[in-house]
């Protein structure tokens, strides 16, 4: 089990409201590590180091190292508080890991072989229903993102779960939960033809211009009497 991003953090002391607002008002996101058997620390960490770790769609899906006193731990993002309005972090929660840690986690999904569908060189268009699915594996056996073959789709066709190719180790938790949970996660659609929709309205032109006509001539025969 390694880590490809690592990151400071301090203890934090005064967990108070005023002394929330303080920290955040200095550029720090107040955040806590919880888990495996051990007590929750409640820490600080720079904002803008954080929000720039966030960019990297692999940090959601990584174990990262958090290093606190000296100390380095081994963990997880399992949650981010966001600003409703604003670009900013309000608090994150980590959760610890080892190698032998059972985890459920979401991982993105990356769609691959597109230009190799069929459906898609026949014109048709490419749905994604899916962005992320939801796994369980051990720490060490946690893959950064899953690949969805996309090679031989027609139109019509669609992937589902259960067609996945997974890594040694990772089940999708859905699916453990029975057949009938499995789902599709991209599917190939034919475009809808414009045409149709171009010959209604042409339809309702003309017939506007034979109901405008008739008016016309109705008015000029009133005119004779």
């Amino acid at each position: 089990m390694s880590s490809s991003f690592e990151m400071s953090a301090a203890p934090r002391g005064d967990l108070g409201k005023a002394a929330t607002r303080r920290l955040r008002h200095s550029g720090q996101v107040p955040a806590v590590i919880y888990g495996d058997n051990k007590e929750p620390a409640s820490i600080m960490m720079v904002h803008d180091d954080l929000m720039h770790n966030l960019e990297n769609e692999a940090f959601y899906s990584h174990i990262l190292s958090i290093e606190v006193d000296g100390n380095k731990e081994d963990v997880v993002l399992k949650d981010l508080q966001r600003h409703p309005a604003k670009a900013k972090i309000l608090h994150a929660d980590f959760m610890r890991v080892s190698s032998k840690s059972e985890m459920k986690m979401n991982v993105p999904l990356h769609f691959i072989n597109e230009e190799a569908a069929p459906g898609i060189k026949d014109g048709g268009i490419l749905s994604r229903l899916m962005t992320d699915v939801e796994i369980s594996c051990l720490a060490s056996n946690l893959p950064e993102f899953i690949e969805v073959d996309l090679t031989g789709l027609e139109v019509g066709d669609s992937v589902q779960l259960s067609q996945l190719v997974l890594p040694e180790g990772v089940t999708i938790t859905a699916l453990a939960r029975g057949d009938d949970h499995d789902q599709a996660i991209a599917t190939v659609q034919k475009v809808r033809a414009v045409k149709e929709d171009d010959e209604v309205v042409a339809e309702a032109g003309a017939e506007g211009e034979d109901a405008e006509g008739a008016d016309e001539a109705d008015s000029e025969d009133s005119g004779e009497e």
